[in-house]
């Protein structure tokens, strides 16, 4: 499942990382970033991953849809 622009928006807000520091985290190019948040552009599917991953090595959760949509949390540490 690919993600969705708001899901990024989201995932970096509970990260509290700016789109350079997601750019630098994914290797994606910062305007990659805000067109795709802004809806300007729809990025290549192994761009997208390449943010998903990133996303996702530094502790997010994505949530598919479900009925009540799709959404992002943070993934619960291990004791």
């Amino acid at each position: 499942m690919p993600i969705s622009a708001e899901q990024c928006r989201a995932a970096r807000g509970l990260l509290g990382w700016s789109q350079v520091e997601l750019s630098k985290a994914s290797e994606t190019a910062t305007k990659t970033i805000a067109d795709f948040e802004r809806g300007a552009r729809e990025p290549y599917e192994r761009t997208l991953a390449d943010i998903q991953t990133a996303l996702e090595k530094a502790g997010v959760e994505f949530i598919p849809e479900n009925g009540g949509g799709a959404g992002v949390r943070m993934r619960k540490r291990k004791r």
